[in-house]
């Protein structure tokens, strides 16, 4: 299969990073439970895209930490000759950066994206499967014909109940759940 992944609160926890920015730069807290819909109105429009692009910078990028099991697992399915295709909103310009996070965490990719149009991507390559923790996206997927899947986030709570989306908690019970859908278990 052809898999797409999300990397800010999907390969590693994101969250806490802009939160740290938003208390840092304009004294906001932003819980991360109280976060129940994809936009974040405790700020200003101009103060999230300040927080956005610090939490963007090559400096924070480079210090991310993936999610435990998401490399292996990923890893996992590369071995078994699943396509990886590593898809962000992140700007263009965190391509390099992001790139070698990715090689300095030891996740084996085909393509590495950042765009903010995933949906039109995974369409050109023909993605059969994205991860990916916005409600936004996970819709575009469905409704493009690809299987969707995500971990668990106060902000996707509506679609995982409501729509045909897998969903789990952490990346080894979300591998579980996917691996039945590559081939690569089948349920007792």
């Amino acid at each position: 299969m052809r898999i797409a992944v999300d990397i800010d609160s999907t390969l590693h926890h994101y969250w806490d990073v802009l939160s740290a920015c938003a208390e840092r730069r304009f004294g906001i807290d932003l819980p991360y439970e109280e976060q129940l819909d994809w936009g974040v109105t405790r700020l200003r429009p101009e103060q999230f895209k300040l927080c956005v692009e610090e939490s963007h910078s090559d400096e924070v990028i480079l210090a991310g930490t993936p999610y435990p099991g998401a490399v292996e697992t990923l890893n996992r399915w590369h071995a078994d000759g699943h396509f990886i295709h590593v898809t962000s909103h992140r700007s263009v310009a965190c391509q390099p950066a992001t790139a070698k996070w990715l090689d300095s965490v030891g996740l084996e990719y085909d393509e590495l994206y950042c765009s903010f149009d995933k949906i039109a991507r995974c369409r050109e390559l023909k993605i059969d499967l994205l991860i990916d923790d916005s409600p936004d996206v996970l819709m575009g997927a469905l409704d493009a014909g690809i299987i969707a899947a995500t971990i668990s986030h106060p902000w996707n709570t509506d679609i995982r109940e409501e729509e045909n989306v897998i969903a789990a908690d952490n990346w080894q019970a979300l591998a579980e759940r996917l691996d039945v859908v590559l081939g690569t278990k089948t349920t007792a």
